[in-house]
């Protein structure tokens, strides 16, 4: 093959349990992922050396480097097969960049397969998710999409039963918020508190199964949320006019800052889209459905 063009969606959590920092830094979660309908395309040829570049919305803040998780993925399978890592990898951004939706991950995941499938390492399903996981933690979750469930940093994944469509509507905010910052904040305000182990809620798993939009409203969390509003309190704004624009709930996605809005269906999440887009709270506003599949070779010559 010459040309190699992988589509893999954004997620949103509608559960992120979060336990106390581990002695390595990190934290144990509950991460209840659901895959959304807004794709980044990653597309691979063969080229004298790694390179990497990228278009679309934001795309002036992606690194072109090797510390770009494409660039990473591409390495990492090439190392395993005894390969050169010589490939153009080109990035087609639609996902929100530092938004908590994890377009950096996804991109990953699609470089993973485009390359195995450019090169024809012929990986199994496992070694794929093996190397997701060294990536990074949400990087399993883009190469598998739908529903899951993530425990320890959220790369062991149990894939989840869904019984309908769900509607989601997002606001990107003005800035970024760092993760890593995030965790820091999570833990400056839960010092000297009892942080009970991760665990999915069960009333939340059993709305998924059953496609029932006002029973998962009433279960999401994010145990991050208080500390992405500590540090970006304007979040605050956004979520209140969503809310007062019909939305079933409201939350900060993952570690931020974009926000999400559960909708009871598509006339709904365009209402109040169009509510937030003129509310002067967040840049930006896209409405997308779930569960969306996870990476996939849409083309390959």
């Amino acid at each position: 093959m010459s040309v190699v063009t992988v589509r893999v969606p954004a997620k949103v959590n509608v559960q992120l349990a979060v336990g106390a920092a581990r002695p390595d830094g990190f934290h144990d979660l509950a991460n209840v992922f659901l895959a959304v309908g807004l794709y980044d395309q990653v597309t691979v040829t063969p080229a004298d050396a790694l390179r990497v570049t990228c278009e679309g919305p934001d795309a002036a803040q992606v690194p072109l480097d090797r510390s770009n998780l494409a660039a990473r993925a591409a390495i990492a399978l090439a190392e395993r097969h005894g390969l050169t890592p010589d490939v153009h990898l080109h990035i087609a951004k639609d996902i929100p960049v530092a938004g908590g939706m994890a377009g950096g991950s996804a991109d990953g995941a699609g470089a993973l397969l485009a390359c195995d499938a450019l090169w024809g390492t012929g990986a199994s399903r496992e070694e794929l998710l093996e190397i997701c996981a060294e990536l990074g933690s949400d990087v399993p979750f883009s190469l598998v999409g739908g529903a899951a469930l993530g425990i320890g940093r959220g790369e062991r994944l149990t894939v989840l039963e869904t019984g309908g469509t769900f509607h989601w509507v997002f606001a990107m905010a003005g800035r970024g918020l760092s993760t890593p910052a995030v965790f820091r904040e999570f833990d400056r305000l839960s010092e000297g508190l009892g942080i009970p182990e991760p665990v999915a809620s069960r009333e939340l798993l059993d709305a998924l199964a059953k496609g029932d939009p006002d029973a998962l409203a009433a279960a999401v969390s994010n145990d991050l949320q208080p500390a992405a509003l500590s540090l970006f309190p304007e979040l605050a704004d956004t979520l209140a006019a969503g809310e007062a624009a019909g939305a079933l709930t409201s939350l900060v996605s993952g570690s931020g800052p974009t926000t999400a809005f559960l909708a009871r269906d598509t006339a709904a999440a365009e209402k109040i889209a169009q509510a937030l887009r003129t509310s002067g709270t967040c840049r930006s506003v896209r409405t997308a459905s779930g569960p969306a599949q996870g990476a996939t070779v849409i083309s390959a010559s």
